[in-house]
């Protein structure tokens, strides 16, 4: 996560600020074993992934507070 942080820390250049990296890196650090049984269809496999990246971008957020 710290390390996540420090990528977010260069948002400025790479666009990839907090919001961004929970997209991209939620779906490997929360693996849902009901989304991978769907195969990744519907809609509820979506709310899934969200509900993930939320969490995630949340965590980023506030690693000082939590680790």
């Amino acid at each position: 996560m710290r390390h996540l942080l420090r990528m977010a820390a260069h948002s400025g250049r790479t666009n990839m600020h907090a919001r961004n990296l929970a997209i991209v890196w939620a779906p490997n650090l929360l693996r849902s074993r009901d989304i991978e049984a769907t195969g990744f269809n519907g809609t509820a496999a979506f709310m899934e992934v969200r509900v993930q990246s939320i969490v995630v971008e949340f965590i980023l957020t506030h690693v000082e507070q939590l680790f």
